[in-house]
């Protein structure tokens, strides 16, 4: 009897999103090249043409959110640039959306589990990218003087902290249930920045 092979036409993708699955499902504990594959409907070995191992698939599945982050950003700027405020709430609000809609790929975008990250170039320059973006973000946001002057990259960590520490809030459940009565999400997060 001959043995049959399935053929994926784009693996990689397909384990970058069954990777995403499991996290959704199972968080990071539950990570496996060997559950990507299964999940992937692809033979135990498959993932190993394109993840050398579990750290390289995080590398991939990282690298992809901050992909569609800086896409969701950039649709942003495209809609608001004229208007700096409003570019800057929408900007956070975008944010937390994100982290909103996958938690756990968020998490683990902003986590340490991805050890040497530096030997991951194509992580390295999306990540910067992203940062880059919100530096313009920052930069429009001070000549239009709704911002301080100074440093942009200095102040850009400020404001980027401020949302991610309401994101991080917000997704453990920190945030009192009694002040979620009073605001909504987007009208709180206004208040903070």
């Amino acid at each position: 009897m001959e043995a049959t092979t399935y053929h994926h036409g784009d693996l990689k993708n397909a384990l970058i999103k069954a990777g995403v699955e499991i996290l959704a499902e199972e968080g990071i504990g539950g990570l496996s090249l060997r559950k990507v594959a299964k999940q992937a409907g692809v033979s135990h070995a498959a993932p190993y043409s394109h993840f050398s191992d579990k750290q390289a698939l995080i590398a991939a599945i990282s690298t992809e959110g901050f992909k569609q982050l800086y896409s969701q950003i950039e649709s942003v700027i495209e809609e608001h640039q004229g208007n700096p405020e409003t570019l800057l709430i929408e900007t956070a609000w975008a944010y937390v959306q994100f982290a909103q809609h996958a938690p756990d790929r968020f998490k683990l975008m902003f986590s340490s589990v991805l050890e040497k990250e530096k030997e991951y170039a194509e992580f390295v320059e999306i990540s910067q990218e992203n940062f880059s973006q919100l530096v313009k973000i920052i930069e429009i946001c001070q000549q239009a003087g709704i911002l301080k002057s100074g440093a942009s990259d200095v102040v850009a960590v400020g404001i980027w902290s401020t949302v991610h520490g309401f994101t991080s809030l917000l997704l453990e459940g920190q945030i009192s249930h009694t002040v979620l009565e009073k605001s909504s999400l987007k009208d709180l997060l206004i208040l903070i920045i």
